[in-house]
């Protein structure tokens, strides 16, 4: 059972909660669904641009490898304050805009696990993430983009301690996705955002965490010029094995998860200001807490 038997039979190990909706398991990725939604693959035009993210995840489920919740008083509350930097150039590559990209996560964690005796709380930096190489297209009727990232493991790490904001390894991110409208006047639109994360060995507890695949998607309305209103959600699917040397756990399970809620956007022209806020809930969980997230975006034109 991957993660689930390093929580229930070695509390020491429970390592790296946090940025990706398994707040309480022993092995996941970097990304945290749900941060992004409607038009999330449609990047702004040339400039720079503040974007801050508040998240706030909670879940009292924590299920095994048949998606049945196990019975161990477990309780989460995590809340990640994220800043993101993002340039878009008037440079062209491939017809796209070239763009680049900074994010710094803080984030805190309340976790318990009764059947353990576990409880731990923590605020801090997490692992920063640093995207060189974006590419942005615009068309009549979509937009498309295509990143390459990575995680750099700079965040606090305690083997010991659950509820470390770091992760103790690298991750490579590829980004890729589109938007497409579905009218001539651009007021309906489906879009798709896929990561695919790749991680490193943990250097303290020789893990591999299994690489990952993710989609974000959101379908909606423009309302009123400056509205945004529809549906968004997410997958996430493990696509290979934990390895190493420190897998106590059976390795083939792989875990899953996926969501849907409502969301809402506007942008404010005279404050150069987008807002936008979802309520995402996650069903179909396997090997992981299954919970609630809220995120709450402010994206501002510098």
């Amino acid at each position: 059972m991957r993660k689930l038997a390093g929580v229930l039979l070695v509390a020491s190990v429970l390592a790296g909660t946090l940025f990706s909706n398994a707040f309480a398991q022993l092995e996941k990725g970097h990304y945290v669904c749900g941060v992004e939604g409607i038009k999330a693959a449609s990047l702004p035009p040339p400039g720079f641009y503040w974007r801050l993210y508040n998240a706030f995840y909670n879940s009292d489920k924590l299920t095994d490898k048949n998606g049945d919740e196990l019975p161990v008083g477990f309780d989460v509350s995590v809340y990640a304050l994220v800043n993101r930097f993002i340039y878009v150039s008037d440079k062209k590559i491939l017809g796209a805009n070239y763009a680049f990209d900074v994010i710094v996560p803080l984030i805190n964690t309340d976790l318990e696990i009764d059947k353990m005796g576990l409880k731990d709380n923590k605020f801090g930096l997490a692992d920063v993430v640093v995207e060189p190489f974006i590419l942005s297209w615009h068309g009549p009727r979509y937009d498309a983009a295509f990143g390459l990232g990575f995680y750099a493991p700079i965040g606090q790490y305690d083997v010991a301690k659950p509820a470390s904001p770091g992760q103790d390894f690298w991750s490579l991110l590829i980004t890729f996705g589109g938007t497409a409208y579905l009218d001539e006047a651009k007021t309906l639109s489906a879009s798709v955002l896929s990561r695919t994360e790749m991680h490193s060995e943990k250097s303290e507890t020789k893990v591999k965490p299994g690489s990952d695949f993710l989609i974000e998607w959101g379908l909606a309305k423009t309302v009123a010029k400056f509205w945004d209103i529809g549906l968004s959600g997410y997958c996430q699917w493990q696509l290979t094995d934990d390895s190493g040397t420190g897998v106590v756990w059976d390795k083939t399970v792989h875990d899953r998860n996926y969501a849907i809620g409502p969301e809402v956007s506007v942008f404010v022209p005279s404050a150069k200001l987008f807002l936008s806020a979802r309520s995402l809930w996650e069903f179909g969980v396997v090997d992981r807490s299954q919970g609630n997230m809220i995120a709450i975006t402010l994206t501002k034109i510098l």
